[in-house]
Order: structure tokens, then sequence, then C-alpha cells
């Protein structure tokens, strides 16, 4: 498939994150928009709708064995996410569906309506042991698409049939449709939730992060769940250098205000993809800025835009990094984040009879 070249002239789209369509690391071809001298400039693209497309899988939970991850096991209802957050790592898997981890990742969606069914059967093969399963890993499970599909709502009905717990991470207000569920799993030690809060500034968000819920609205995520008995974490990531970082202190102090008990970050990441389009996002909205941002991340990431090996690609390294490392700790100490964490239940799991099972009368 053809898709915008790194050199094509990117645009800003109202409501999506991406400037271009940055074609894929396995595309074959790829082809630049040009201005052929007809044209005093090149004609603006117009908006960019969101397609759905059903994808029927064949399996639905994923293992891990990465020592960076505090999970083992994950579901992931989506791929791509309308959420248009031009940091997110999840891009970069656009590229094994030949379509571009830029504008086709946030407008080309792809959702599983047989996740429930596949994952009921996973959980009733005997061979199956019971680990906390993480909703949220890779895409938003409350994308603006589950309102309409309700594929996560599925996924957690079952779980709870099992008694199996979970763990949510999420930007998206949706989430507070499923409180009542949720806090019954939680009554049952079965779920904790993390809402990831980037920014405390409306206007860095609305370019960075277009189609989420606003910083407010994710403090009042934080009240509400945690209000209901939920166990909720608050996730400040991804911190960037020189462009939110000195926010740490006030997102973490807010959101303690709001109920959150846990607290984590994350420094940015730029996989693959992901980092020609930071770029590009970085030389539209922040442009006298863009080459101190990107000096700062490379000194954290050994000279490189990104840095892949354990221990260090969710932290860093380096002078910035290790203050980063410090001040967090400082204001989880002051804040009084991280003293205990409950750990899930996974003796409740139990897997319930089929409907129309005959069950013996002795």
């Amino acid at each position: 498939m053809a898709n915008d070249s790194p050199c094509s002239p990117p645009q800003i789209h109202k409501g999506r994150g991406a400037t271009s369509n940055l074609a894929g690391r396995f595309a074959e071809h790829t082809s630049a928009r040009e201005n052929d001298g007809w044209q005093l400039e090149i004609e603006p693209q117009g908006p960019v709708a969101t397609e759905a497309i059903e994808e029927k899988a064949k399996s639905i939970i994923a293992t891990n064995s990465s020592p960076d991850l505090p999970f083992s096991q994950s579901i992931n209802p989506y791929r791509g996410c309308e959420h248009g957050c031009i940091y997110c790592y999840a891009r970069p898997a656009h590229a094994y569906m030949d379509l571009s981890p830029g504008l086709d990742f946030e407008t080309r969606l792809f959702f599983k309506p047989n996740a429930a069914e596949l994952l009921e059967q996973a959980l009733r093969k005997p061979s199956y042991r019971c680990t906390p399963i993480a909703l949220g890993t890779n895409t938003d499970p409350y994308q603006p698409l589950e309102k309409d599909k309700r594929i996560t709502r599925q996924i957690l009905e079952t779980l709870q049939r099992f008694q199996h717990p979970v763990t949510i991470i999420t930007k998206g207000q949706l989430i507070l449709r499923d409180l009542p569920l949720l806090a019954e799993m939680a009554s049952d030690g079965l779920a904790r939730v993390a809402i990831s809060v980037t920014t405390l500034d409306n206007a860095l968000k609305r370019v960075l992060e277009p189609r989420t819920a606003g910083p407010a609205a994710r403090l009042r995520m934080i009240e509400a769940l945690s209000d209901a008995g939920i166990p909720t974490s608050v996730m400040a990531a991804p911190v960037i250098p020189a462009l939110n970082d000195s926010e740490l202190e006030s997102i973490l102090g807010r959101s303690r205000e709001a109920g959150a008990d846990q607290a984590a970050y994350i420094l940015l990441r730029l996989p693959h993809e992901v980092a020609p389009l930071f770029r590009q996002w970085l030389s539209e909205h922040y442009p006298q800025r863009a080459d101190h941002v990107m000096s700062l991340i490379q000194q954290s990431r050994g000279g490189r835009d990104n840095q892949s090996e354990f221990g260090q690609r969710q932290t860093g390294t380096g002078v910035f990094a290790q203050l980063l490392e410090q001040r967090f700790q400082v204001s989880c100490r002051r804040l009084g984040f991280n003293r205990a964490r409950l750990a899930l239940d996974c003796n409740r799991f139990t897997v319930p009879p089929r409907a129309g099972d005959q069950h013996s009368l002795f």
C-alpha cells in the first residue's frame, strides 16, 4: 500500500494527533505529495474519517515475561486508537497490518467481536492458571469505539463470572459506565484501575492527546473510582522533557487529592515509527522547542531516540532521567503514595457451569 513518505508536507488535522500517514517500516512502496507547478501550493487535505473494521481473532490472551511489566497476561480488544495520542508506543503495530502508524492508526481501527467468546474458551481450559489480566496495555479499552462495540464490557462480564482478577489502564471517561460492575469486582479483590494523566494543561492536551478526556475530567474519574471503593492509581505518562516534565509534582499532588493511592511514571518512549511522527508533531506545534526536547530525550536514551533494553526503556538513563526518578520518589514519599499495595485475589477463580449444563441431584 502507498503511504505518505516522511518528506511529505505534514498537515495539522483537527482532532487528530499525527500530521502525516508516515509509511510503515515494512511498506514496499511509498508516495509523496508534491507541487507540480500548476498550483501555487498543495491543496489541503479534508477531514479524516474513522473506519471500524471487524477482526475475527484466533486467540485473545497475550502473555509476556518482561521484567519491566507488572503483569504476565493482557487483552487488547482493539487495534489502533481514536484518541490520537502522538506518543503512543502502540502505533508501530499498525505496520504489521500494512497500514501507517500515523493517521491510519487513529482512523482505521480494528475491533474483535469474538473477544469474550475466546476469553471464556481460554479460561475453561484445564491447563489455565489464573493470574491478573491487564486491559489497556497497548491501546485504550475505553476509546470512543467502545461505546458502540462494548467489547471491553463483555470481557469484564466474563471475568466477573469466572471471579477472575483484572487491572485496567485508561484515559477514557467511558470507564464510568462500568463503575457498578468494577465496584462489585473490587469488593471481591478482583479489580484495580490506573488513570493516565499526562498533563494538567488543556492547551497541551488538545494537541498531544486530541480525542481524550481533559485533565479535570480525568481527576474526576480518579475521584469517582476511588469513592466507589475501587483501588485507583495515577500513571503520569509519558513524561516528555521540556514539555510536561515540570508538571510531575502537580499531577501527583492533584491525583492524590482525588483519591489515588498508587503512582507510577514512564519516560517518553519513541520506538520505530513513533520517533519520526513525534518529530513531525514537534516541528508543527512546538518548533522553537523541538531541538531542545529531542536533545534531552537523546541524553536520556543513550544518544538515541529510543532505548529498548529491559530495565531502561521505562525510565531512561543519564542525568535528566536520574533527576526525574528522584523527583518522583520524593513526591511519592511526601504524598503517601505506594505505601501498601493490596494484591488481587487469584484464589477466587472458578469455572462456572455452561448454560444448559445438566447437574447431578446427588
